[in-house]
């Protein structure tokens, strides 16, 4: 089966798999790390907390570079400046401890969950975005989650870095099925 994707669209498709590969990459030893270092919640995993929506923020603008031209870069700018933001927030809120950190996280997993929802839709015929999609729809739900449980009695950060990992999967099937839709696609005609 071929799928038409448009030339713009084929052009950044080798780049955004690197960069799903790399997402990937990061998201699994960062969970390893918070996971390792978060049951305790000190210095170190304060940094972790921090760093993840940095990541996300730059991973954004290699993104919106690569793909200038189609409608999914003003949702990739808005996450930028919301991981920005989010990281400024989890900054401020590590201070407070891991309830005021876990309610920051939920919010932003809830809105990017939203945005990476909806750049997910606008490039399905790109292929290999179902993952994204689902992903996405995900984050919205454990986003809400984080936040009811940021109220419980000891919290743990340890949710997180499983959503991390889930998140790194989610990037690491769409980057294969990036790969394979390059190879079964066809130039529309």
């Amino acid at each position: 089966m071929t799928t038409a994707v448009s030339p713009t669209a084929a052009g950044f498709a080798p780049a955004l798999r690197r960069l799903y590969f790399v997402r990937f990459g990061f998201a699994v030893v960062w969970a390893i790390l918070l996971f390792l270092t978060g049951k305790e919640f000190g210095a170190v995993a304060a940094v972790l907390v921090v760093l993840y929506p940095l990541f996300d923020a730059g991973a954004a603008v290699v993104d919106a570079r690569s793909s200038r031209a189609s409608s999914s870069a003003a949702g990739l700018y808005v996450n930028i400046a919301i991981s920005l933001l989010t990281a400024i927030g989890l900054g401020i809120a590590a201070a407070s401890g891991v309830p005021a950190v876990l309610r920051i996280w939920g919010a932003w997993a809830f809105v990017a969950g939203l945005i990476q929802l909806i750049v997910g839709i606008r490039r399905r015929a790109l292929g290999g975005q179902w993952p994204m999609i689902l992903s996405g729809g995900l984050s919205v739900v454990v986003g809400v989650s984080f936040v009811l449980s940021a109220g419980q009695a000891n919290p743990s950060l340890v949710g997180i870095a499983g959503y991390a990992t889930l998140g790194g999967i989610f990037f690491l099937v769409s980057a294969l099925r990036l790969g394979r839709a390059a190879r079964t696609t066809t130039p529309e005609q």
